[in-house]
């Protein structure tokens, strides 16, 4: 942080997903929304990793957004510069006056900052954004509090989001995200079953922090390397496969693409795979013939949900 660009206007909270309710909290800081007298300042985004409640409770937490992911789809709403402050004992026992002082005054020079309006802040989540807005206006900053946003009456969270993932309702969580939900990760080598029944899989190696949704198959859009490919003007399509593979008795959880019209040598290569639709929930089939048999519909389905 002590390279961090300065002044800021400061977005603070965990974005974990950076759903369309995060997007309130950012555009509240990025310069078309503030007086001219703030706009010569750096729009940054503040968050933290681990996440919170990880550090609080001692076990893993997966993300809808790994740090990369947070970094990347934040660049894209106009943040210039991303803050992921440590979340350690030591950030965990300031004072909301401290972390006002030290954090937002000191380090950042924040003329200001955007909070929803759930948000906590200081030892023992003791801050509220009434607190915030007192304390830093001792320094001249201004406090924008974004009220929860909601969509179709629904509120959107990011636990709301993961619920409606490990149900896979895709239309809920992509409604609630304003995009296809993403897995990226690099090709790596499987056991090439795909391959001996005529339908090849990249084997998808993502994150151990990454948050998966309920095993089945998925009607997906693919990026290679975050970009389309030569002579592809749009994403490649196929279906995507999260599971244990029972059929041939498997036992972790894999993530396997099938990329139509693909040919090409993906090994070591980042792809992003984008969820589209939910086609079934994984089986055990009684031979490959009948694994074979159901891929090549899965392949029909997700060809007639494209087109």
């Amino acid at each position: 942080m002590e390279t961090a660009l300065t002044p800021t206007t400061v977005a603070l909270g965990n974005f974990d997903g950076v759903h369309r309710g995060h997007l309130q909290v950012v555009q509240a800081i990025l310069p078309s929304n503030l007086p001219e007298s703030v706009t010569d300042a750096y729009p940054t985004v503040v968050t933290f990793d681990p996440h919170p409640q990880e550090f609080f409770s001692g076990q893993k937490k997966t993300l809808l957004t790994t740090v990369e992911e947070k970094v990347t789809q934040l660049r894209s709403l106009g943040v210039k510069q991303v803050v992921v402050l440590p979340f350690n004992q030591s950030l965990a026992k300031l004072t909301p006056q401290e972390f006002v002082e030290d954090i937002l005054v000191q380090k950042l020079q924040a003329t200001c900052v955007s909070v929803g309006e759930n948000f906590c802040f200081g030892s023992k989540r003791s801050g509220t954004t009434a607190d915030l807005q007192t304390i830093a206006a001792k320094f001249g900053i201004e406090v924008i509090v974004v009220p929860l946003y909601k969509c179709g009456g629904d509120r959107i969270s990011s636990s709301l989001i993961r619920e409606a993932l490990l149900n896979a309702n895709l239309d809920t969580a992509n409604r609630f995200l304003g995009r296809p939900y993403p897995l990226t990760g690099t090709v790596v080598a499987g056991k090439q079953l795909g391959r001996t029944i005529g339908f090849p899989t990249a084997n998808l190696e993502l994150p151990p922090e990454k948050f998966l949704p309920q095993s089945g198959v998925y009607c997906v859009e693919i990026l290679i390397n975050g970009q389309t490919i030569e002579l592809e003007p749009h994403p490649l399509q196929g279906v995507m496969n999260i599971g244990n593979r029972p059929t041939v008795d498997g036992t972790v959880t894999t993530v396997e693409v099938h990329i139509f019209n693909w040919s090409g040598d993906l090994y070591g290569r980042e792809i992003t795979v984008s969820l589209g639709k939910f086609l079934r929930s994984e089986q055990k089939f009684a031979n490959l013939d009948a694994l074979k048999n159901q891929i090549a519909a899965d392949c029909q389905a997700a060809k007639a949900f494209f087109t």
